[in-house]
């Protein structure tokens, strides 16, 4: 099986994740927002439809799908699992 075209990779410093699609790297996204407008400027067709429907050709890396790794104290923070 290929890898999926678009990857959001895991999160970097206190929150944002890079976004590739084919290796080319489209920006950083620190919400869906920001990930449906980086796929759009690439000129995928349905954007947010795509980011919503949780499909197999966006492939999520380090955290859960969605999850941006925002840092303490900020909106949509999880502490990092005990260990």
């Amino acid at each position: 099986m290929s890898p999926a075209p678009i990857v959001v990779h895991p999160p970097r410093g206190e929150g944002g994740r890079r976004v590739t699609a084919d290796g080319v790297i489209l920006g950083m996204a620190y919400s869906d927002g920001d990930l449906v407008e980086l796929l759009r400027l690439a000129g995928v067709e349905d954007a947010e439809d795509l980011v919503a429907a949780d499909t197999a050709l966006i492939e999520w890396r380090g955290l859960v799908a969605h999850d941006y790794g925002w840092g303490p104290g900020e909106r949509g923070y999880r502490p990092p699992p005990a260990r």
